[in-house]
């Protein structure tokens, strides 16, 4: 009984620790998953900690099972609009970037660690996928949003190269244990079986889990669990009948979000906390897993595989991936360097060690030291380089407030309060006309609750509610959320000073502010019509255009057209 409470009192206190170690992460910008990492190893074996964890088994499976929940959490952020601008070059990244990436730094690594080519294309293989989510959360903890070209393909890429990474790595680790030289054909149809049920389980188990949400009525705490025992279950299944269980919890994650669904917003509440305790615990027990003093053995051969890794091989593979995709310069090298290597990697290198191979708790070691010295890093400066290449949009204001109405046969629809400053456009004349089905629920205003049908204008300080559908949430931002000046001169600094319509002529543009274009510049073709010549079908917001004196930023989209655009003053 005393052990009982005893491992219970040792495992709530490293979580708390962890969580609470989240607060010093945010104000220095160090990554969370290496606060996570470094606590586990301080507790360790060879830490003051002393907590000895020898069983690979159990590293393994709270390392699985962690990494299903992130996947199909991370499927559950993923926005179908993303897919426009962003899958085709994240499924070249997952595959042909991976293949390349493990290539070149595998053959690296047999050299300088005097291995076989198999074993050196094991630790390329393990290392080979990044852990893109994690760059999400700390460019969200310095409240910066991407590009939506780079944002949409670094997700995709975080959530579809796992199962490639997870594909190489249990072929070449079954061919070291046969003893085998080379890859045989079968490979290929491996390939195909793990990725073609992976796509079927995840396809057909979101519909069936948003079948079973919408239709069966539970109390409002148990849709969550109904969605997170669904995910894990198609992970499960898919991964013993053969298939990819990480890319069938990830598309799971995309179906199931990307449709109406009860209780929506409790879902992803729900789903966001067990997706920081899956990462917690997942990076705890790898940290107490790990040796820190065999981790110095290898250092200075494993930074050398991590300089290979960071500065030739995945550069060059994201350089040849995105090759169709025509991206600018600064895109190619900010995905470049967003190639942080997360927990993947050292889960990945807990697969040789139960195989029994010789060289397994080398392979453990290299992947382990490659993890920490990406985190350190790339972690620390993935921030301050996204500002630098002028990738980070401004923030778009928020409702205060949102509040799902599971009403049966009404779903999607939601009451949205906002709290109006002196600043909102709501003040400017009597009460906003809506949009769309959108209609006022109250008005409060000193503590008081007034009838809307009786206001004849609205005060700074009202809290106003409104009860609307998800897709009218952008347009009452605008009209009820404030734009202060701070934000004003944000998106003035970004987009420039002039807005200017799409379908203008460049001819008759470059006339009325006074500005001579560049000899290359077609000077007969509308402004749309130049950045779909430049950006092929494929431009989002941010999108920008250098004339030598004045810069063209694409500011909206409609479809696959820029309707507006800002003009820039070069300085």
């Amino acid at each position: 009984m005393d052990v009982v409470n005893q491992f219970i009192l040792v495992a709530s206190g490293l979580l708390l620790l962890s969580i609470l170690a989240s607060v010093l992460s945010a104000r220095v910008g160090m990554p969370l998953l290496l606060v996570f990492l470094t606590i586990g190893m301080l507790l360790g074996s060879d830490g003051v900690g002393g907590i000895v964890l020898a069983d690979i088994s159990t590293a393994y499976l709270v390392g699985s099972v962690a990494l299903a929940v992130i996947l199909f959490d991370g499927g559950m952020r993923t926005k179908i609009a993303n897919f426009r601008v962003g899958l085709k070059p994240a499924l070249s990244l997952a595959t042909l970037g991976v293949l390349l990436t493990a290539g070149i730094t595998g053959m690296f690594a047999a050299w300088i660690l005097g291995l076989s080519w198999l074993e050196g294309l094991l630790i390329g293989a393990i290392v080979g996928s990044t852990d893109a989510a994690a760059v999400f959360g700390l460019l969200h903890s310095k409240g910066l949003e991407l590009k939506q070209r780079v944002g949409a393909t670094l997700e995709i890429e975080s959530g579809s190269n796992d199962p490639m990474a997870v594909f190489l790595t249990i072929v070449l680790v079954e061919a070291l244990v046969a003893g085998q030289q080379w890859l045989g054909w079968d490979t290929i149809w491996i390939f195909v079986q793990q990725m073609g049920l992976g796509a079927a389980f995840g396809l057909l188990g979101g519909i069936m889990l948003g079948v079973i949400i919408n239709r069966v009525q539970l109390s409002a705490g148990l849709y969550p669990l109904v969605a997170l025992s669904g995910g894990v279950t198609v992970f499960a299944a898919a991964s013993v009948l053969g298939g990819s269980g990480f890319l069938a919890a990830y598309l799971a994650g995309i179906v199931l979000a990307n449709r109406p669904l009860q209780s929506g917003q409790n879902i992803l509440r729900f789903h966001d906390g067990m997706a920081w305790l899956a990462q917690i615990s997942m990076f705890l027990v790898l940290g107490l897993f790990a040796h820190p003093a065999q981790l110095l053995e290898i250092a200075l051969p494993a930074l050398l595989i991590a300089a290979v890794l960071m500065l030739v091989a995945r550069p060059l593979s994201v350089w040849l991936s995105l090759l169709p995709f025509r991206f600018p310069r600064e895109e190619q090298l900010f995905v470049s360097w967003v190639g942080l290597r997360g927990a993947v990697p050292i889960v990945l290198a807990l697969f040789p060690l139960m195989a029994g191979l010789d060289n397994a708790m080398i392979f453990f070691n290299v992947a382990f030291f490659v993890v920490l010295v990406s985190l350190i890093l790339q972690g620390w400066t993935v921030a301050p380089l996204a500002k630098r290449l002028r990738l980070d949009m401004p923030s778009g204001s928020e409702v205060i407030q949102r509040v799902e109405l599971d009403v049966p046969g009404q779903l999607g629809r939601e009451l949205v309060g906002y709290r109006l400053d002196l600043d909102s456009p709501a003040l400017l004349a009597g009460l906003p006309k809506l949009p769309g089905e959108v209609n006022y629920a109250a008005v409060l205003r000193g503590g008081k609750a007034l009838d809307p049908c009786q206001l004849d204008k609205l005060q700074g300080g009202d809290y106003v509610y409104l009860l609307a559908c998800r897709e009218n949430l952008g347009a009452l931002d605008k009209i009820f959320a404030a734009n202060a000046e701070t934000e004003r001169q944000a998106e003035r600094q970004f987009f420039g000073e002039f807005v200017i319509n799409g379908d203008a002529r460049l001819a008759d543009v470059a006339m009325a502010y006074g500005f001579v274009l560049p000899a290359e510049i077609t000077s007969e073709l509308s402004i749309q019509e130049i950045f779909a010549q430049r950006f092929s079908r494929r431009q989002v917001v941010g999108d920008r255009i250098d004339l030598n004196t004045v810069v063209l930023v694409v500011r909206e989209i409609e479809g696959d057209q820029v309707t507006r655009v800002g003009l820039k003053l070069s300085r």
